[in-house]
């Protein structure tokens, strides 16, 4: 597949108060499984995803088995450097996370042709 068939997953839905963040990583999760490109990006509160405490998000432990599974493919998460949460236990698993600035986020962007934004 060509770099300009790829799928950007744009999740900014904070998963701590709707299901729609989980959703939008079970989505991506089958872009990737569907063998098509796919770029993730957490945006603002939906980089909560990544939290320690899936107890404290909807949807939780759906969330913890898309994570274990993205991570399984080597899929990189795209946080935005500025909504990374300060807690110490962010990102305890280790998932792979590129930081990146607005205008990285707009590079990526740029290089999309289809996107989902939750």
């Amino acid at each position: 597949m060509s770099a300009a068939e790829a799928v950007v997953v744009i999740i900014s839905t904070d998963p701590r108060a709707s299901h729609r963040a989980a959703e939008a990583m079970r989505i991506g999760l089958g872009v990737v499984a569907s063998d098509r490109a796919a770029t993730f990006v957490l945006a603002g509160p939906g980089a909560h995803l990544l939290d320690a405490d899936t107890d404290g998000l909807v949807d939780g432990d759906d969330i913890a088995r898309f994570r274990t599974e993205l991570k399984k493919l080597g899929v990189p998460l795209h946080v935005d450097r500025a909504g990374v949460p300060v807690a110490a236990d962010w990102n305890a698993e280790g998932h792979p996370v590129v930081l990146v600035s607005p205008p990285e986020l707009v590079a990526l962007l740029d290089a999309g042709a289809r996107f989902l934004v939750f």
